[in-house]
């Protein structure tokens, strides 16, 4: 079954609204540079349904700040989407979260690049790769994922939007947990426009009845 991310979530409003379609995942980003930094007076609302996990988007951060902010928001999972290493993961994973580890994906890709991060996370997620660290809003050649041993089921990110998700269904034999929207369902940065996250779970459903 493939899953829906929702990412880069930081209005107090709009995370209630978009909680009301029940992704399986909504990603919160404390990666100061981004648009869609939840900022440092951060605080997601109580309301929030137990059942959606919750994502803290990190890049290139020491661990003990990963894990307070964890644990302050009550995230169960962390992306790291920078340059860190295998320990990074290791150590962020022994705190008791599950990990997704994040590259950025082009033709020249090489999967080799992976492996050794495989006991240290849960998940992959595959990006496109560009000038910055996500939120690149175009998609890669999804053809290059034949290269990959699909060993790590990953999520799918990078320009994914109601225009595209249906293409998913032509990755067979793909080890596909999640795909991963943002600025695809987007008004403005951080701010999701609610029909098209309904249309894209929808979308997403279909993908899973096929």
């Amino acid at each position: 079954m493939i899953r829906l991310k929702i990412c880069g979530m930081k209005s107090h409003s709009n995370i209630l609204e978009v909680d009301d379609f029940q992704p399986d995942y909504m990603g919160f980003i404390f990666y100061k540079p981004s648009p869609r930094y939840v900022g440092d007076d951060f605080e997601i609302p109580r309301g929030l349904n137990a059942s959606v996990n919750r994502v803290g988007v990190f890049v290139n951060e020491p661990v003990d700040r990963i894990i307070n902010l964890c644990k302050k928001h009550g995230l169960s999972h962390v992306q790291l989407h920078g340059d860190e290493p295998v320990e990074i993961c290791e150590q962020v994973k022994a705190s008791g979260l599950s990990v997704i580890k994040a590259f950025g994906i082009n033709e020249d890709f090489d999967f080799s690049i992976v492996q050794p991060y495989k006991n240290a996370t849960d998940y992959f997620l595959f990006d496109t790769k560009g000038k910055y660290y996500g939120g690149n809003a175009t998609a890669f050649d999804w053809t290059v994922l034949e290269k990959y041993d699909q060993e790590t089921p990953f999520l799918l990110s990078g320009g994914l939007s109601i225009q595209n998700i249906t293409d998913v269904s032509r990755l067979e034999n793909m080890n596909i947990h999640a795909l991963d929207l943002n600025s695809g369902v987007e008004t403005e940065p951080g701010i999701k426009d609610l029909q098209k996250v309904e249309q894209a779970i929808e979308l997403v459903h279909k993908l899973n009845n096929v």
